[in-house]
Formats: structure tokens, sequence, C-alpha cells
């Protein structure tokens, strides 16, 4: 069986569809939402997977529809939105930086728009509302300056790499002082955001998030040609027409955009935007960014993660971003080994 086919349109047009990599992205997008039924149905009071596809349909009691459509579809849903531009904004990030490595975790985003919660959080002790747009615009900023310090006649990728991480270690200093400086209370609330969550995640949460990943995901495919002819150097991709620079800052401030509404949701989740292109590529075997497989693989992660803390610690009890942190560790031991029996380190 062919892993690429193409298929000619009636208007002349021929698309290159890559089966393996089709089937993958379906297969991630079914493990997503079966996890999220699981996991609308885990708590305090269990609902069958039955009955929520009943109660999600309409035809569920009062109490379910309490249940399932205001307490617990919001906090799957973000789950949802969250893993999914975690695992777009690292494609991006490691296709940009031709590095596996570079993340929104290593590169200080997530740090930065922890920065700014943080920020609210002990100088203005603020509102949750506020404390997203803390952490909204401290990724944006954090953004913007690793931009500007790895900007040499373009941007590339191991600059964008090592600059990264002197801005993550310096940002993390500056958390750190932050907390210092806060009150037992304020430093209680932000050693909770800090870890990721998505306890107590509501419609307010949902609604941005899925208004600004409505305009940066088809944004960003629309331009996945050009930051494939990118993956083949600069040069290259100059000679095919692409213009690198301006693909790049689009697409780069499109990841900046998606990490730090993510992290303004629901805390720095961690390891989600470094593994899920990684685990993504593995599963489709095919080269390039593997944007769609990747976002996929996010959100399916992200639920799984949520549904596994619940169902082992039971509802609130460990937050998220700890079950994604040992996941991610694992894996990433596990990466190492591989290399290292592979002869490549």
């Amino acid at each position: 069986m062919k892993s690429n086919r193409a298929i000619r349109t009636p208007g002349g047009l021929s698309v290159r569809l890559d089966v393996r990599a089709l089937t993958a992205v379906v297969l991630l997008v079914l493990a997503a939402l079966t996890a999220s039924v699981l996991l609308i149905g885990t708590g305090d009071f269990p609902i069958g997977a039955g009955d929520v596809l009943r109660t999600l349909a309409g035809q569920g009691d009062a109490g379910q529809e309490f249940i399932v459509n205001e307490l617990r579809l919001p906090r799957v849903l973000v789950g949802l939105l969250v893993g999914a531009s975690l695992g777009l904004g690292g494609a991006l990030f490691q296709a940009i930086s031709r590095n596996p490595l570079g993340s929104p975790d290593v590169l200080g985003l997530s740090q930065g728009a922890t920065a700014g919660a943080l920020t609210m959080i002990v100088l203005f002790s603020a509102s949750s509302e506020q404390i997203t747009l803390g952490a909204l615009v401290g990724g944006l900023v954090t953004g913007a300056a690793i931009y500007l310090l790895a900007w040499k006649r373009g941007v590339h990728g191991y600059r964008l790499v090592l600059v990264g991480i002197g801005v993550s270690a310096i940002v993390t200093a500056v958390n750190g002082y932050l907390l210092t400086k806060s009150d037992i209370i304020d430093a209680a609330q932000a050693v909770v955001w800090m870890t990721g969550s998505l306890d107590g995640r509501d419609w307010n949460q949902v609604w941005p998030l899925l208004a600004l990943c409505a305009v940066l995901v088809p944004l960003v495919l629309a331009n996945s040609r050009g930051l494939r002819m990118m993956e083949m150097g600069d040069d290259v991709s100059y000679a095919l027409g692409v213009r690198v620079e301006r693909v790049r800052m689009l697409l780069m401030i499109s990841a900046v955009l998606l990490t730090a509404s993510a992290t303004a949701a629901a805390g720095p989740v961690s390891f989600v935007a470094l593994t899920a292109p990684q685990l993504a590529r593995r599963l489709t075997r095919s080269p390039g960014p593997n944007l769609l497989a990747s976002l996929s693989m996010g959100a399916a992660l992200l639920v799984t993660a949520d549904f596994v803390s619940q169902r082992v610690f039971g509802a609130g009890q460990l937050p998220v971003g700890v079950v994604t942190g040992v996941l991610g560790g694992a894996y990433l031991l596990w990466l190492l080994v591989a290399e290292r029996r592979a002869g490549r380190i």
C-alpha cells in the first residue's frame, strides 16, 4: 500500500495525499474524543459514557445537563484547545528552528507567560481575567525579545534556541524573585497556577481560546508549504519563491500567540509542546512539520493526562501539569537511551 497518493480534481488540480499521516490524524482525533467523553463522565458524580453522549445530544435529565454542560464540558474543551495549541505551537517552533528542542518550554515562552501572570498576582492581586491578560502579554513580550535578540540578517535555528535558553534562565530567575516578594496566600495561588491545571475552568476560558484557534490554525496551515520548504534551508527556499522572513515572522507570531494563550488559560503545562510533535512524527513517519498530527497529538495527550490524574488521584487532587511533566520526562529519558543505542549521541 502506497503511503502517498495523488488526487486529481475535475478542474485539473493535483493534491498529494499522505495516507498514513491522514490515518494517524483520524486515529488521534478519535482518541482525543474518546478520552474527552470518559473524562466528562469522571468525577464525584460518575456518569456513564452512554449517558454523557445522550446529555451532549440534549437528551439527559436536568442534573446531568448541569453537570455535563456547565461543570465538566468547559474544562474538557479547554483541555482540548490548550493541548492542540501547545502541540501546534511546538511543531512550529521545532520546524522554524530545525531543532527538536526548539519548543516553548525550552525557549522561555512559557516562562515569559508565567512572569506576566505572576506580576499580576503578586503586585496587583489581580482577578482571573487580569491574570490571563498578564500571561498573554508576558508571552508576547518574551517572544518579541527572543526574536529581536536572535535577529542577525535573519533568524536562524541554533541562534534562536541559544537565545531562548538564555532568556528562559533570566525569566525563571525573575519568577523566583516575584515569588519571594509575595505573601503566603498569593504565593500559594501562584504555585498552583505555575504547575498547570484545568481545575475551575469554565466557558470564559473556552471562547477566547476557540476564537484564537479559529483564526490562527487556518492561517498556519495555509503557510505550511512555505514552512516545509524552509526546512531545506533559506537559500533553497528563496530559490523556490518562498518569502522566508515574512513566512518565518508570521508563523513565529502565530506560535507565540498559541503558546501564550494556552498558558494563560491553563498555566504552563509542561512537555506537551516538546513531545507532541516528536510523537506525531514517529507515528506518521512523514517528513515535514506534521502540523495537523502535532495538533491532534497535543489535544489527545492533554485530555488523556487529565483523565489519568482524575482516575488515579481523584478530581482536583493532582494538577494535569504534574502528569504531563512525569510522562514528558519519561519520554525524554527513553529518547536519550534510544539515540545512544543508535550511536547518534
